[in-house]
């Protein structure tokens, strides 16, 4: 039989060896924590946060940003957890906070008969422009499908109450609830309801000096429409974020396999959804089963938007509506933001854009 004490020696024995081996062991992973920790940090700081390129067609104005905005020339920190576009692009809705806004709404009609639907924040409550008739007026242009509602677009209207500034989002027909009148929706490369906004939020306030915002195919439609006006607008100062400048570029990068499956679907079905919700005002033009067939955007866009507004072929549409074209002829301050890893708007499709 085992004595007691010798039991108890040899349990010490053990005890003491998986102590030891537990502690190597804690040692060899803490290690490799903090080598992996670093290696990540280095690689973060010396590829991922970078200082934004900052291009101006003119050495005054480009001394006017790096003045008055800095954030244009600073080192830019993506989420340290969380910097690729596509993640950044998927979890958004879901870590954004939404401001409550509350808007008055105002329903316009076009020379066609068809409505379109205005959102306003009018900050009456404004100290640093008590003035109504003299307040600055921002005008807003949400994305491809977007509404007044979208979290970017209210986060814009809190920085601009914060500012003092008035809102005003301009809707594209039939996205924010309002029935659709006549068979006709929008696109980015016709700028005429646009300029009729324009002209009626001018009349609206004749003394107050007017700035626009557009995002996306908002921004798209922004450029285009200073692209054909030049000095003819009223507009004072622009700022166009992730328009996609060249739109071949933009689908084709869209439908690569792992964007197409990502981004590409769900954008066109938002499309179809849109065209659904007013079939019976639009059947009696377009052949609906055929465009709710499409699988992506560029299908959706050659049976629909293109034979909408009246373009030969697609490819006439993408290079009308494409923004790249029409940058020398803007004549008024015009800042334009894009990412560089940006899944819609690729880099190399913006590359000989300048920024007036």
């Amino acid at each position: 039989m085992i004595s007691l004490d010798l039991g108890w020696d040899v349990l010490g024995v053990y005890v003491e060896n998986q102590v030891s081996v537990g502690l190597q062991g804690s040692s060899v992973g803490l290690a490799l924590a903090l080598g992996f920790g670093a290696a990540y940090a280095c690689y973060y700081l010396t590829s991922i946060a970078k200082k934004p390129k900052l291009i101006a067609g003119g050495k005054k104005f480009y001394e006017f940003l790096r003045d008055h905005c800095p954030v244009v020339t600073e080192t830019y920190y993506p989420p340290f957890w969380c910097w690729e576009s596509r993640v950044q692009t998927l979890l958004r809705p879901f870590v954004t906070a939404k401001p409550w806004v509350s808007y008055r709404n105002e329903l316009i009609r076009a020379p066609d008969g068809g409505q379109i639907s205005l959102d306003w924040f009018d900050n009456d409550s404004s100290t640093s422009h008590p003035d109504p008739s003299s307040r600055p007026t921002v005008l807003l242009l949400p994305g491809l499908t977007g509404t007044s509602r979208e979290s970017y677009i209210l986060h814009m209207v809190q920085q601009s109450r914060e500012l003092g500034y008035r809102c005003v989002v301009f809707n594209n027909r039939g996205v924010s609830g309002e029935k659709l009148l006549t068979p006709r929706t929008y696109c980015a490369a016709n700028t005429e309801d646009l300029e009729m906004v324009i002209e009626h939020v001018q009349k609206t306030h004749p003394a107050a000096p007017i700035m626009a915002a557009g995002v996306s195919m908002g921004g798209m439609m922004l450029a285009n429409y200073l692209g054909r006006k030049g000095r003819r607008t009223c507009l004072k100062g622009v700022v166009v974020f992730s328009a996609g400048w060249d739109v071949f570029e933009c689908t084709a990068s869209l439908e690569k396999p792992l964007d197409r499956f990502l981004f590409n679907s769900y954008l066109t079905s938002c499309l179809q959804a849109s065209v659904h919700r007013h079939r019976p005002v639009l059947e009696k033009n377009y052949d609906i089963d055929h465009v709710m067939k499409a699988k992506t955007i560029r299908e959706f866009d050659e049976r629909f938007t293109s034979i909408m507004f009246g373009y030969p072929t697609n490819d006439d549409y993408y290079r009308d509506a494409s923004p790249i074209h029409k940058l020398k002829s803007v004549q008024v301050p015009m800042l334009c933001l894009n990412a560089a890893d940006d899944v819609f708007s690729p880099n190399h499709a913006h590359g000989s854009c300048y920024y007036y």
